[in-house]
């Protein structure tokens, strides 16, 4: 399987991470330079020349300064207000220090980060507006680009988000452009960061770049494009594919706004988030017309990659507001067969709560076109899955979803989808469904770029200004969006409740809160303005107000991460969120200070074991989230310490540049695996002995690894025989047939031969009686958990040769069996039929055992192989209504068990589920019929093979795919030197597998002399297919050949 670096990522998000703002690029040069990070300049009577920062300019014996509360006191009655336009920044009030040099003039700058502005002329202010204090940050600022982007916007813009004005222009000139509107008239516009786009996303992009080197981004300018002309148009497209990898997606502004203004923010979001609004209240949530635009939107950006898309590109959708486009674009010819991933990145709701949505079937199957679908946490991903289940009647395993019937379930209309409908591809995918993969990848931010940022001088400064203005007080701070989900007004109520409690506090802690930009509906349902008035206007003093407000557009990036600096708590009291970057961030700066973090157990952020150090609170809980204040407060310094060193450790271990590369492989990964499944079997050719006989006949040496359930031994899995089993102990499903035997010793006697034989079944029993009569065989037992290496010829002493069994699970913890075996009891109680099958390592739930649905169904002892165990007999049998409606039964209530085993145990026990058409296995992780096979192929492996060095494993870059750590006696497999395992010149070694281990057969591909046999019955990637019965017949005519 190729890596991601391979291929061009095509990244589709809502709003891309730069955009257009009319206007010349503010400041305008003559020849629009871009001036270097080194070279801070100041502009004076139309001259470039360098400044010294604005804080070194501070004269000594200047009177102290006085404190910015008394500033900011006028936000007290009205902290929602929205700020002027160029309104400057609330820390830069302070005449003493932002007093210039003498002989230097100040320029006035709106109050923004050194990346854009959002002045409604998309320049700076003139000079006519020197009688404001200028920003204190100017000097390191003017005209540079930023480093750093912060998780969430904290740009100047309006409070509402808007379509109806440029958002931001940039200080950094790097276009500047003339184009022409609808009214014919010519515009200059330049390219400007985008205030509006996924922060976080863009983060992580950026951290990986020399990893991720193609990539192309999908999404809208998040302006007013509605007077851009044709010309305009075009003439954007190829600046912004030429300089930003980014290709914009034209959406009239009235389609854009219903879109996302009522359906994403109305209707999507508080469902999303828990917040379904009563009915009488709005009708929006349940009768919403406006879903009409936001499928219209969707199956727009679906053009614009399809009219991109080359062969081979990864697509991945991102966010809520695309939750349709994965179908849309599986529904398209061009892109069936494409890799698609779909990441949401805020919290998924419980079934009971997204039912509510009358889109609810059009959005689950717009979702399930994607390979891969994946969420910030384990829980998101479980109410996916079960929601799923419930609403759409699909089969939900803790792997993903099994989808029936057509791909293509958002009605769009079009000669598109007839074209799809009518070919072969939608023919066949109707026919036979596809399986979506559901994975958890948790996301975190750039530390590396985040310490660089916070090191830097204004940063520095900064953080020794708040020190002097609150020295002898306590600082929380707190940075949330001001509607009703983010619980703003249940943090300030807290804290009110928190000075009532606690009088000496009064007038030694102040609450900072930043707010975030929202709608103008949400800010008004967030309820925030009337609890700050009260609390300011009963705890406030002349020298003392309790709670600042501060708007995100007023306060700078480097201003936001002093103030987390200098904080003495963090607090955060979402009613539910996906993932709390914000909270990543304040770890990261309290990297000397190490103080609390108080967190509501309602974010997803909370859900990771390293997060469990903070102070959880429950919001609702107005008193106990007073109380964590007070703790958080008080708490000594060791504890302080040892509390955020486990933060620290998650936070440098969950990382942009981990997210970035999971998420990528992981999808890639899926579409091979779905993409070999639906191969039409029939382009497989039957093997040809023809061709592998003189290979076979000419190789120095043979490493044959041959499936023996489902393969070398067809058993009968009927009830009888299943019942004969387990009263004695014996019977046709654990006796293995004397012609197989003596098969496989007759290939053993080949010299040049080293057979192994891979099973799932335990050791004792009939793998043990394999091993007696054969002992020159290695054998592979429960799907990795046991190795019998061989016996080799010519020993005296067969107990010193080498022959044993390596359990390679001895480190592992199996204090799940006990739960996981009360489960599955549970369940067996109510499934008629239905058993236990325990072993040494894993269990075996037999859900069915009556007649099968076909003869090429999953073989209940392998992890892959699909070729079910039944006598002819039972095939023979046709499965009547009522065993239809048992059986359908029996594997709903297998579904429910594998969720709730995966759920309950699966995270912390390391466990994973492999699902059969019958019955499904529970065993540890990192186990498999594969890593058994490394472990023979390497030479530092455990059961490492003598014909291993001349398998040619080293040759790949595939050594880390093969060697997982496992927690055996042996330990890591991997790290060995690869120096023995390189063929020579004149010897070849011949690696034959067989079987339906379709993981094993695609990594057996990578190897050097290798040829891959499926028994399948279905799509593979091996080379050649074989009807497993006869596999036999096959292994008998090669050991007549010395």
């Amino acid at each position: 399987m190729s890596s991601f670096r391979n291929h061009r990522v095509i990244i589709a998000s809502l709003f891309l991470p730069t955009t257009v703002a009319l206007g010349e690029s503010s400041p305008p040069t003559p020849d629009h330079r871009i001036v270097p990070d080194s070279e801070p300049v100041a502009v004076s009577n139309g001259v470039n020349q360098k400044q010294q920062p604005a804080y070194r300019q501070r004269q000594s014996g200047q009177p102290p300064l006085m404190s910015i509360v008394e500033d900011l006191k006028s936000r007290a009655i009205t902290p929602l207000a929205s700020p002027p336009p160029d309104i400057p920044n609330p820390f830069t009030k302070f005449v003493h220090i932002a007093s210039p040099q003498p002989g230097k003039t100040p320029h006035s700058t709106s109050t923004h980060t050194p990346a854009s502005s959002n002045s409604n002329n998309g320049s700076f202010p003139s000079d006519s507006n020197s009688s404001q204090v200028p920003s204190l940050d100017r000097s390191f600022s003017l005209f540079r680009p930023r480093k750093f982007q912060t998780t969430h916007q904290d740009v100047q813009h309006s409070a509402r988000l808007q379509r109806k004005q440029s958002r931001s222009s940039s200080r950094r000139p790097t276009s500047v452009a003339r184009g022409s509107s609808s009214d014919g008239a010519y515009h200059p516009w330049h390219i400007s960061p985008n205030t509006h786009c996924n922060g976080g996303l863009k983060n992580a992009v950026d951290s990986v770049k020399g990893r991720l080197p193609h990539r192309l981004w999908i999404g809208t300018l998040g302006s007013n494009t509605d007077g851009f002309g044709r010309e305009m148009r075009k003439n954007i497209d190829k600046r912004m594919r030429e300089m930003c990898d980014s290709v914009p997606v034209w959406i009239p502004d009235g389609e854009f706004e219903s879109c996302y203004d009522e359906f994403c923010h109305q209707v999507l979001w508080p469902c999303l988030h828990y917040a379904v609004p009563d009915a009488p209240k709005t009708k929006c949530f349940y009768e919403s017309a406006s879903f009409k635009q936001y499928r219209s939107v969707n199956q727009r950006f679906a053009d614009v990659i399809i009219e991109n898309y080359r062969e081979g590109d990864i697509i991945w959708v991102n966010d809520y507001h695309l939750m349709l486009l994965p179908a849309l674009l599986r529904s398209h010819p061009k892109t069936a067969l494409a890799p698609i991933g779909f990441f949401l990145h805020v919290a998924f709701p419980s079934s009971e709560i997204f039912r509510c949505l009358s889109v609810r079937d059009s959005l689950l199957k717009g979702v399930l076109g994607a390979d891969l679908v994946g969420f910030q946490t384990a829980n998101y991903a479980r109410h996916f899955r079960q929601t799923v289940s419930r609403i759409l009647a699909y089969e939900s395993l803790p792997k993903g979803i099994q989808v029936e019937g057509p791909v293509a379930p958002v009605s769009t209309g079009g000669e598109a989808e007839k074209e799809w409908r009518e070919s072969a591809e939608g023919k066949k995918t109707k026919e036979k469904g596809r399986f979506v993969d559901v994975g958890v990848f948790p996301m975190g931010i750039d530390v590396n770029s985040l310490r660089e940022k916070k090191r830097q001088p204004e940063v520095q400064y900064w953080v020794q200004l708040l020190r002097q203005r609150y020295a002898g007080m306590k600082l929380i701070v707190g940075r949330d969006k001001l509607d009703e989900i983010q619980g703003v007004r249940h943090k300030i109520e807290a804290f009110e409740h928190f000075l009532k409690s606690n009088p000496e506090f009064q007038g030694k802690v102040v609450l900072i809160q930043v707010a975030l930009q929202t709608t103008e509906s949400n800010e008004l349902a967030g309820g925030v303005s009337d609890v700050v008035a009260r609390i300011n206007a009963a705890f406030s003093t002349l020298t003392y107000q309790p709670v600042v407000f501060l708007h995100v557009q007023e306060v700078t990036f480097s201003q936001y991460l002093a103030l987390l600096t200098v904080a003495d708590a963090f607090m955060v009291t979402s009613l539910r969120e996906g993932m709390a970057l914000r909270t990543h961030e304040y770890v990261e700066c309290q990297e000397e200070r190490k103080r609390a973090l108080i967190l509501s157990e309602f974010t997803g952020t909370y859900s990771y074991s390293g997060f469990r150090s903070c102070f959880a609170v429950n919001p609702y809980d107005t008193r106990g989230t007073a109380k964590a204040i007070y703790q958080a407060l008080t708490m000594s310094d060791e504890e302080a310490a040892s509390r955020w060193q486990d933060l620290h450790n998650h936070v440098v271990t969950q990382t942009a540049q981990a997210f970035i590369p999971s998420f990528l492989t992981r999808c890639l990964r899926a579409h091979t695996e779905h993409a070999s499944l639906s191969i039409d079997p029939s382009l497989v050719p039957p093997l040809d002995l023809g061709r592998l006989i003189p290979k076979y006949r000419h190789s120095a040496s043979r490493l044959i690894f041959v499936d023996l359930e489902g393969c070398l031994w067809v058993r009968d899995m009927s009830r009888s025989a299943m019942m004969e089993m387990m009263k004695s102990g014996k019977g046709p499903m654990v006796e293995i047939p004397e012609s197989t035997i003596q098969v496989l010793g007759r290939m053993a006697d080949d010299p040049k031969n080293e057979i192994w034989v891979l099973s799932g079944l335990p050791v004792k029993g009939a793998l043990e009686r394999l091993a007696e009569r054969v002992p020159s065989v290695g054998i592979v037992a429960e799907n990795g958990c046991f190795v019998k290496t061989r016996e080799i010829s010519g020993k005296s002493n067969g107990q010193s040769n080498g022959a044993r069994w390596i359990n390679m699970v001895a480190n592992l913890d199996f204090a799940w069996r006990g739960p996981c075996i009360e489960i599955l009891n549970y369940f067996t109680e109510r499934t008629p039929g239905s058993f236990v099958e325990e072993r040494a390592t894993s269990i075996v739930w037999r859900f069915w055992t009556g007649p099968p649905e076909s003869t090429a169904s999953v073989d209940d002892d392998g992890p892959t192989a699909t070729t079910n165990d039944v006598c002819p007999a039972v095939n023979a049998t046709v499965s009547s209504q009522s065993h239809y409606s048992d059986r359908s039964w029996a594997r709903r209530q297998a579904a429910e068990a594998q969720n709730h085993i995966f759920d309950s145990l699966g995270e912390r026990y390391g466990l994973r589920i492999i699902p059969g058409q019958n019955s499904f296995l529970v065993l540890p992780n990192n186990i498999s019929r594969s890593t058994a096979v490394g472990t023979i192929l390497h030479p530092g492996g455990p059961a490492c093979s003598p014909l291993g060095g001349g398998a040619g494993v080293g040759d790949t870059d595939y050594d880390s795919y093969w060697n997982p750590s496992v927690g055996s006696g042996a330990g890591r497999m991997g790290g060995g030197s690869t120096s023995g395992r390189v063929s020579s010149a004149n010897e070849s070694t011949l690696v034959l597998g067989i079987g339906a281990d379709e993981k094993l057969l695609r990594r057996l591909n990578e190897l050097d002399d290798a040829e891959t046999v499926s028994t399948s019955r279905r799509g593979t990637d091996a080379r050649w297919k074989l009807d497993p019965r006869e596999v036999l017949g096959v292994l008998e005519t090669l050991a007549q050949i010395r």
